[in-house]
């Protein structure tokens, strides 16, 4: 039995709990080895107090107030999701918490001598375990979903990224592409593409590929099919910097762009030729008027 605790006659476990509370958290840190030097890192970088927080919760469960625990265990989740720290620290933390909380029922049974009570104990057990693993389970819920929501942005937002449609005319754009094209990206593209042809009325698309690294056969495949789209929706397509290993992967595939799209060597080429076009067909019509 520790005798530093404070225990006064008739006095309710969150009365003891509430009473020895500096006892609890000098208890609890020494339970979570790994956390307890993180305290401060945590409470600054997502303003997270954790002690504070982890007597909020107990004094929850033992009041067996369902809902709330839920509730904060969501409400954990959340901010512990917008922190870059890891589950692990938290995993650790909750099985303090559910340690320390059970020496400290086991310290008030003996001060209220109903230790003997086993139905009591077993009771109490089934209710404290049960209320701290639906608060880890609000908050693992909470912890994933807004993970993956954040993700989805992040994923979202890159596709249009890597999808950077280039105006440089009432009727010209540029589409530069970089780096790897995979089949999924590949899907993106198209997507993307076909939308703005139809929302800008693009009348000429110049497909830049000098900076593109590698085309499986795949997405090679899904090109084509991107050449088809374009000029379904009276759009032509040129094709600028186009480098030799995929165009030796075309050319092994026996594959032809046909009339599907016309090809230039560089961009400053293609955008030569065709601004030269565009800047004569508005002087006819200025001279028209």
């Amino acid at each position: 039995m520790r005798r530093d605790l404070i225990y006064t006659d008739g006095q309710d476990i969150k009365g003891f709990l509430s009473e020895n509370k500096s006892m609890f958290e000098e208890v609890l840190l020494q339970h979570a080895a790994n956390v307890r030097d993180k305290i401060e890192e945590i409470k600054l970088v997502g303003n997270i107090n954790l002690l504070g927080n982890a007597v909020k919760l107990v004094l929850m469960v033992v009041e067996e107030r369902r809902d709330d625990v839920i509730a904060f265990g969501n409400q954990e989740g959340i901010a512990w999701a917008k922190t870059s720290l890891t589950l692990s620290f938290k995993l650790e933390w909750v099985q303090a918490i559910r340690k320390t909380l059970w020496e400290f029922l086991y310290e008030y049974d003996h001060f209220t001598e109903d230790q003997a009570d086993r139905e009591r104990f077993f009771t109490m057990e089934n209710k404290v375990n049960e209320l701290i693993d639906e608060f880890f389970k609000g908050f693992f819920i909470s912890y994933s979903e807004y993970k993956d929501k954040l993700i989805e942005q992040q994923t979202k937002l890159v596709e249009n990224l890597s999808v950077p449609i280039i105006p440089v005319s009432p009727n010209i754009s540029i589409l530069p592409l970089i780096g790897t094209i995979d089949s999924y990206r590949a899907s993106i593209i198209e997507e993307k593409v076909l939308f703005e042809i139809g929302k800008k009325r693009v009348e000429i698309l110049i497909l830049d590929l000098s900076g593109i690294a590698e085309m499986d056969h795949e997405a090679i495949q899904n090109f084509l099919k991107l050449l088809d789209g374009v000029n379904m929706m009276g759009c032509r397509t040129v094709i600028t910097g186009l480098s030799p290993k995929i165009v030796r992967e075309i050319v092994n595939m026996d594959i032809s762009f046909g009339q599907k799209a016309e090809t230039k060597g560089t961009l400053e080429q293609a955008m030569q030729d065709y601004m030269k076009l565009f800047d004569a067909s508005r002087s006819d019509i200025q001279s028209n008027v």
